[in-house]
Parts: structure tokens; C-alpha cells; sequence
């Protein structure tokens, strides 16, 4: 495991997520289940894990709010969790440079800044006097230039914990992640980033990444980068992508079709080794949506556990809510108590639904 958490307005938020985030996301996996499905739950238990690291920093009364970019590896499958802008990138030994995050910059991202002025976000630029407007897209009230962080209590609940997640496998020769906070991605590209450290060791391949942000632009912001080779165990570092050396004019004359069909062969092995297979890829800001359908009573105890907070709640308690309706039905949403459920509707811009009902 790895990550990165860029905090803002202090640092508490990023503090409480580094201790806490993992340990959350963790008991939301169920357990005493194989290794396939441990991976096939995972991307549901970052969302709840996120969600509920959020709602239990809100809770401590702090205004700070972090980024954060939380990388699990089980040999060759990698998932991300992201929220904010820092960015994981992953590349291959045949030079494949892949984006496995997606910045929440309100500048950048046109789906987020409809989706936070649907809510009941404003999103427009400082002005400063005379009217002008200066700087990024921001959110307010709060001024926040990120649509998805953890914490952020005084900006507006539309600025959701809920993270983007993938899930690639790797080939069997490996590859190299790349993960930083936005200073590295202001200053460099994903692929100038990947280029600038290739056949280092991890290291010294991250301190090379920064000191080449700091070249191309100076420190303007946080610069922190993390490198992790996933390498079989008899490679002691990721070998540098090999460089073809080819005289054309040779290999016209004397080497016809076997230069051609061998020209093929590397290019195709080349191919294979920079192959990244995407196993699951999901973005949605919805709640409901990113937590599935498969939260039913406990048919032995008739009890009802929230989905995100894993609070048992027995039917008829004071706490318990119910988000699809008058009657609870497993198969058409997740179970949430009464203090999720206020969360997510302060997410989606809703007031309290009288479909909602308290037992």
C-alpha cells in the first residue's frame, strides 16, 4: 500500500486520513473470503472507506481538508482510490504511460462543475476590486478549487469524499507507479514524468521526478512523489525500455523479409509487455450508485448493518433510516442509518426526503 494525502487549510485532514483511512476501508471487506473476491470487493469498500474517513473528521469539529491518492498492489493487479489532484500513473517496460486517477480540478473537469452547481454549489472565480475575476474556478462558499476531498466542513457538502477508482493488471513483467501530489503534475506531464526517471532505481527515480518539477518551474506548491516498481522477484530494478538500433539501408538490401518479419516480432513483444488490463473503472458521485445493491438484512440475526458506517442497527431502533421508500427491500438500495443518510442527501443537494422514515 501507498499513498499520498496534499492537505489544505491545515493540516488535520490529511493527519486523520493517513491514520484512519486504511483501517476503515479494510472493515468494509468482509472476511474469511478468497483472494479473487477480496479484489472484486475492493472498490466498494474504498468508496465507504472514504466516505466514512470524511464523516468521522467532520465529526472532530476541524475546517482542514486533504487530497488523497491511496494505491493497494496484490501482485499484479493495482487499485486506486483518488480523490482531489494529486495523480497515480502507471508505466510499463514497453514505455505505456496510463493515467490511473482523474483530477477533480473544478478548472478541468466540466462534469464535475455541473455536477457541483446542480447540487447547490456556486462555481466562479475570485474577484478581486474592480470587478475583475482572477485565478482558478473555484467552489463557493469556501473558495475551493477542488470538487472531491476529505474534510473541507466549511465549504459545502457538494464536495464529495467519494473517489474515483480503477483496478488494472499489470503484465508479468511489471511496471512502474508514479504518485504525486500537484506540484509534480503542474510542472511536468504524465509522460515527461514517466520518461525523466526510467531505468533508476524507485528512490532515486522519485527524487529525479522532483528535482526535474522543480527545474521546469520552481517551488510554487507541495512536491511530493512517491516510485514503486512492481518488478518480478529476480529483477533487482526495472529494466530500462530497450532501444532498437537498425540500419535501414542494410537491412533493405540484405535482410528482406526476415529484418521485416523480426521488426514485427519486437514490436509485438514490446506491445505485450506494455499491456495494462483494466479490471474496473468507476467515477460516479453517487452514493447509491457506487455502493451496488447487495446490502441485505442478516437473515440469522435481523439485523440491518449500515453500509457505510458498519454500525448493526436491530429493526425498530431509534436510528435506523431507510433511503428507498416507506418499506426496506435489499435488492433495490443499500441499508443507511439515520447519520449516512443525512450525509449522502447533503451530497446530492437534498434536503431531508419524507420518503425517508425514522423507526
Amino acid at each position: 500500500m501507498c499513498n499520498v494525502f496534499d492537505g489544505h487549510n491545515g493540516i488535520s485532514a490529511a493527519i486523520f486520513a493517513k491514520e484512519n483511512l486504511l483501517s476503515n476501508v479494510l472493515s468494509a471487506i468482509p472476511q474469511d473470503i478468497s483472494r479473487d473476491a477480496w479484489l472484486q470487493a475492493l472498490p466498494r469498500a474504498l468508496v465507504v472507506g472514504f466516505v466514512k474517513t470524511d464523516i468521522e473528521f467532520q465529526q472532530k469539529g476541524e475546517t482542514s481538508g486533504t487530497t488523497a491518492t491511496f494505491v493497494l498492489v496484490d501482485g499484479w493487479t493495482v487499485t486506486v482510490a483518488s480523490v482531489g489532484d494529486s495523480r497515480c500513473i502507471s508505466d510499463t517496460q514497453g514505455g505505456v504511460v496510463s493515467l490511473l486517477t482523474v483530477d477533480h480540478r473544478l478548472e478541468e473537469n466540466a462534469e464535475e462543475r455541473e455536477r457541483v452547481t446542480a447540487s447547490g454549489g456556486e462555481v466562479g472565480r475570485l474577484n478581486v476590486f474592480g470587478g475583475n475575476e482572477v485565478g482558478p474556478l473555484r467552489c463557493w462558499p469556501g473558495g475551493l478549487c477542488l470538487s472531491r476531498s476529505i474534510g473541507d466542513t466549511d465549504v459545502g457538502e457538494f464536495i464529495v469524499p467519494i473517489p474515483h477508482v480503477k483496478q488494472v493488471k499489470l503484465s508479468n513483467v511489471g511496471g512502474r507507479l508514479i504518485i504525486a501530489s500537484d506540484g509534480i503534475w503542474d510542472a511536468l506531464s504524465s509522460d515527461m514524468a514517466a520518461k525523466s526517471c526510467r531505468g533508476l532505481p524507485a528512490e532515486l527515480a522519485a527524487k529525479l521526478v522532483v528535482k526535474e518539477a522543480l527545474r521546469s518551474r520552481g517551488l510554487k506548491d507541495d512536491t511530493t512523489c512517491l516510485v514503486v516498481d512492481i518488478i518480478p522477484s529476480d529483477l533487482p530494478v526495472l529494466p530500462p525500455i530497450p532501444r532498437k538500433k537498425h540500419n535501414m539501408l542494410t537491412s533493405l538490401l540484405f535482410f528482406g523479409k526476415k529484418s521485416e518479419n523480426s521488426v514485427n516480432k519486437a514490436t509485438n513483444k514490446l506491445s505485450a509487455v506494455g499491456v495494462v488490463e483494466e479490471l474496473f473503472e468507476e467515477g460516479s458521485a453517487m452514493l447509491t450508485e457506487r455502493l451496488g445493491k447487495d446490502f441485505p438484512l442478516n437473515k440469522n440475526s435481523g439485523i440491518f448493518r449500515c453500509a457505510v458506517c458498519q454500525v448493526d442497527q436491530p429493526p425498530g431502533d431509534d436510528g435506523l433510516s431507510v433511503n428507498s421508500g416507506p418499506f426496506f427491500s435489499p435488492a433495490s438500495s443499500p441499508f443507511l442509518c439515520t447519520n449516512c443518510q443525512k450525509k449522502k442527501d447533503a451530497m446530492e443537494g437534498k434536503r431531508p426526503s419524507r420518503a425517508s422514515i425514522t423507526a
